[in-house]
C-alpha cells in the first residue's frame, strides 16, 4: 500500500513537468558501474533532485548502487564569433536547483514530440539494435535556435542572439570490467543558421560534488554539502576532475573527470596533441559567485566566452609559483593547482579549439567522456590528491581513450595500413576489444546455501578482432556477509573471487578443467528455456543477509594483437541474494515465525542509514502466496502486506538503498518489513502480533514478536 503512494505522487511529478515542457524526458545508465542520468536537453546529473525522489534515481553514482554521489549537474557549452559579436550557447549554467525549463543558461530544447531513444548491442536486451554502438546507447537531438521553449510560452531567459545550432547526441557506455567506468557522449553539431560562425570552441561545464548520500544526506547542511571538492586538470589528458577533499571521510574514496577525446571539422581531424594551435583551456570558479577576483562566474556572453578561449593552465603560477609575476601574487606563494585542490564549491570548465569556421550547413563533431574511479589506496588523506592515488582515474581515462580512438591505433585521423579491421574504408571509432559472452547465470537460495547455475552460452564466442573462438574459463564470485552496510555497499571490490575454472590441454592459467562443477545432466526450471550446464553451491551462509554472487567468462587473450585476457563483466550478471526458509507447504507443522526477534533498533544487518526508514526485520516460513497482517495487541490493524513468489524488496527502503531490486533473489519464505504503520508512521516498542492468510488454501497461523528500541 506504501509503494502505491509513493508511485502514485512520483507520477503526478513527472505529470507536473510534463505539462512545463512536453518533450523533456531523461534516463538513467544501467548497464555500466555507472548511474548517470542524462535526458535531452543536453544536461547531465539531476542536482540531487533523485536522492529526495523516493525512487532513488541517482545523479552520477560510482559505483552503483553505493550511495556515492559525484555530480550536481553539467553541460556541453559552445561559443564562437558571429558577425563580430561573441555568442555562447550553454546547456547548463550555475544554478543552485539545477535545469529549470526556461531558467537562464538552459538553452537547448528539442522539438515538441522528439524521441530520446535507447538502443543496446547486446542481443538479450529489449532495446537490441544491429546499430548500437555500445551495450546501452542513447539518442537525442536538439538546437539552441528557439527562444520559447517548444510547446509552451515559456520564453528563454537571457537568450536573445541563438546561433541556429543543431545538435545530435549520443551517449554509449559498456558493462565490460574493463570499460564500465566510463560515459561516451558523442556530438554533432550543425550551423543551420544564416550567419558564419569563427573561431569556434566547445566547451564542457560541470559542477562536480563527491559525497556519500548515505552518509550525508544530499543538501543537509545547505551550502555545507557542497563545499568539501578538490578539482583539477591532467593537461596531457585535457581531463578535469574532482574529487572530495574533505567530507565524508573514509566513504568517497574515488574521483570523477570529464575528458575531451577527440573532435573534427571540415579541415580533418582536431586535438591539441597534432595541433599546436588547437588548444584545451582549463577554467574554475566559485558557484554561482560574481565577487572573487580571481575565481568569478562570467556573467554574459562575453564572460563567457573569454573563459572559453583562455585557461588557467595557459597561465603564469598554474604549476610553478614565481614571486616575481604579479599575477601570482594573488596565490600567497601558492600555484593555482594548490589552491583548487583545497576544498571548495566550484564549477569547472574544460574548453577546445578554435574549430575551423562554421559557414551555413558545416558541422563538426566532439567526443567527450565521463570518467569514475576509485582513488589508488595509499594510506593517505584525500587532500594529498597525488599521482599515486590517482593511479586509477588515469588507467581508466586511457580506456576510454582507447575505446573512442577505435580503429585509429596511431591516434593521427588517418586511416593507416592494417588499422581497417572492419574493412569499410575508414576509421571507426569507438570499438572495444570484447571478452566472451556474459555466461546466463540463475541462482537458487536456499536455507543456509546458495545454489548458483550457469550455461555454456559463453563457449561458443567468437572475438571480433582475432576472428577466433578463444574461451577459456570461468570465474565465480561472491561476497561475505555483511558486504552492504560495512563495505559501503562496493559490490565491485566486495565480489572475491572464490573459485576459477579453465580448459586443459594449452599453458594458460590453472588447467583445472571443468569436471568439478558439470552437472551430470542438464537442468532446465520451470518456466525457464535455458539449458543449465554447470553448478557451483556456496554452504552454510546466514539466512536474511544480503550476499551478492557472479559468474565471469574469460578469454585466451592474443599475442598477435597484445591483448590481455580479458574477462566478462562481473556487474553484468551480479545477483543481490538472500538465503532462507523456501515458501511453506504446512503452516501447522512450520510455523510463521520472525526475526530478529526480540528486534533492537539498529538491527546489524541495517547499516549506517539515518533514515527511519531504512529498517527491517523479516517474516519467515511464510507459504507461497499470502497476505501478512500486523496488530497492536489491543488488536489495532497496524499495516498488512502480500507476499508472493516475485517478491524483490521493493515495497520498502531497506532494499532500494542497500541492494538492487531489479537483480534480487529470495528464497520464496521470506518477506521483510520497515517497522513503518500503513500511514509510514514510526511505530512505538512493545509486542506485536501477526497474522498469516494462506491465498490458496484460505488456512491462517497467528504470530507474535517484540519491538525493544
Amino acid at each position: 500500500m506504501k509503494k502505491t503512494i509513493q508511485l502514485l505522487a512520483v507520477s503526478l511529478l513527472f505529470f507536473q513537468h510534463s505539462q512545463a515542457q512536453s518533450s523533456f524526458d531523461e534516463k538513467v545508465t544501467t548497464v555500466s558501474n555507472v548511474g548517470l542520468t542524462l535526458n535531452n536537453v543536453g544536461t547531465f546529473g539531476n542536482a540531487f533532485r533523485g536522492s529526495f525522489d523516493v525512487l532513488g534515481n541517482p545523479s552520477c553514482e560510482y559505483p552503483r548502487n553505493s550511495g556515492i554521489e559525484h555530480l550536481f549537474e553539467a553541460g556541453i557549452w559552445i561559443g564562437a564569433v558571429v558577425d563580430g559579436s561573441f555568442r555562447v550557447s550553454t546547456a547548463a549554467y550555475d544554478n543552485s536547483s539545477g535545469y529549470s525549463t526556461g531558467k537562464a543558461g538552459y538553452e537547448l530544447t528539442p522539438e515538441v514530440g522528439a524521441e530520446f531513444l535507447e538502443r543496446s548491442s547486446l542481443f538479450n536486451s529489449p532495446y537490441f539494435n544491429s546499430s548500437a554502438i555500445s551495450h546501452q546507447d542513447f539518442l537525442a537531438d536538439f538546437s539552441d535556435k528557439n527562444q520559447v521553449v517548444p510547446g509552451t510560452n515559456i520564453q528563454i531567459n537571457s537568450h536573445q542572439f541563438p546561433m541556429g545550432l543543431q545538435i545530435h547526441f549520443e551517449a554509449y557506455n559498456w558493462n565490460y570490467a574493463f570499460a564500465d567506468f566510463f560515459v561516451i557522449c558523442n556530438y554533432q553539431i550543425v550551423n543551420t543558421g544564416n550567419s558564419t560562425l569563427d573561431s569556434v570552441h566547445f566547451g564542457f561545464w560541470a559542477n562536480e560534488v563527491v559525497r556519500n548520500i548515505n552518509i550525508t544526506p544530499a543538501g543537509q547542511g545547505g551550502s555545507a554539502f557542497f563545499d568539501k571538492g578538490g578539482n583539477g586538470f591532467v593537461d596531457s589528458l585535457h581531463m578535469a576532475y574532482c574529487f572530495d577533499a574533505t567530507g565524508d571521510p573514509g566513504f568517497t574514496e574515488s574521483y570523477i573527470a570529464h575528458k575531451f577525446l577527440g573532435g573534427e571539422d571540415k579541415t580533418g581531424f582536431r586535438h591539441p596533441s597534432l595541433d599546436p594551435g588547437f588548444n584545451s583551456n582549463y577554467q574554475a570558479w566559485i558557484f554561482n559567485n560574481s565577487s572573487d577576483p580571481i575565481f568569478f562566474i562570467p556573467g554574459d556572453d562575453n564572460g563567457r566566452y573569454i573563459k572559453m578561449t583562455t585557461g588557467f593552465n595557459q597561465l603564469p603560477c598554474w604549476d610553478e609559483y614565481n614571486s616575481t609575476n604579479p599575477y601570482c601574487g594573488s596565490f600567497q606563494s601558492q600555484t593555482i593547482q594548490d589552491v583548487l585542490k583545497q576544498a571548495g564549491n566550484r564549477s569547472d570548465l574544460v574548453s577546445v579549439g578554435p574549430f575551423a569556421s562554421m559557414a551555413p550547413g558545416d558541422t563538426i563533431n566532439v567526443a567527450w567522456a565521463f570518467v569514475l574511479a576509485k582513488k589508488y589506496e595509499d594510506g593517505q588523506p584525500n587532500t594529498n590528491n597525488s599521482a599515486l592515488q590517482q593511479t586509477n582515474l588515469i588507467r581508466n581515462a586511457t580506456w576510454a581513450q582507447t575505446a573512442y580512438n577505435g580503429e585509429d591505433i596511431n591516434f593521427n585521423g588517418i586511416l593507416d595500413e592494417g588499422e581497417d579491421r572492419d574493412k569499410n574504408g575508414e576509421i571507426t571509432r569507438f570499438i572495444l576489444p570484447t571478452p566472451p559472452e556474459i555466461p546466463v547465470v540463475k541462482v537458487v537460495p536456499t536455507e543456509n546455501q546458495l545454489e548458483i547455475y550457469w550455461a555454456d552460452n559463453a563457449e561458443q564466442s567468437l572475438d571480433p578482432i582475432s576472428k577466433k573462438y578463444d574461451f577459456e574459463g570461468y570465474r565465480v564470485y561472491a561476497t561475505k556477509v555483511g558486504f552492504d552496510v560495512q563495505d559501503n555497499n562496493d559490490i565491485l571490490n566486495a565480489l572475491k573471487r572464490v573459485s576459477e575454472y579453465d580448459a586443459t590441454g594449452n599453458k594458460l592459467f590453472f588447467n583445472t578443467g571443468f569436471g568439478a562443477v558439470r552437472l551430470e545432466s542438464d537442468k532446465i526450471f520451470e518456466g525457464d528455456s535455458v539449458v543449465y550446464k554447470y553448478k557451483y553451491v556456496i554452504p552454510n551462509v546466514l539466512n536474511g543477509w544480503q550476499y551478492a554472487v557472479a559468474v565471469t567468462s574469460f578469454d585466451t587473450g592474443d599475442d598477435d594483437n597484445q591483448l590481455e585476457s580479458l574477462e566478462s563483466s562481473v556487474l553484468a550478471n551480479t545477483f543481490r541474494v538472500f538465503p532462507g526458509k523456501p515458501a511453506n507447504t504446512d503452516m501447522k507443522a512450520n510455523a510463521p515465525f520472525v526475526y530478529p526477534n526480540p528486534y533492537y533498533a539498529g538491527a546489524s544487518w541495517e547499516g549506517a542509514s539515518t533514515y527511519q526508514e531504512d529498517k527491517k526485520l523479516t517474516f519467515a516460513n511464510l507459504p507461497k502466496r499470502c497476505i501478512v497482517r500486523i496488530f497492536t495487541t489491543a488488536g489495532d490493524l497496524v499495516d498488512e502486506f502480500e507476499h508472493d513468489e516475485n517478491y524483490n524488496g521493493s515495497d520498502i527502503r531497506w532494499y532500494n538503498t542497500y541492494s538492487d531490486t531489479e537483480n534480487t533473489v529470495f528464497s520464496g519464505g521470506e518477506h521483510s518489513w520497515d517497522l513503518l504503520s500503513a500511514n509510514s508512521q514510526i511505530i512505538a516498542r512493545g509486542v506485536y502480533t501477526f497474522s498469516v492468510e494462506d491465498l490458496d488454501t484460505g488456512k491462517s497461523q497467528r504470530g507474535k514478536f517484540v519491538i525493544i528500541k
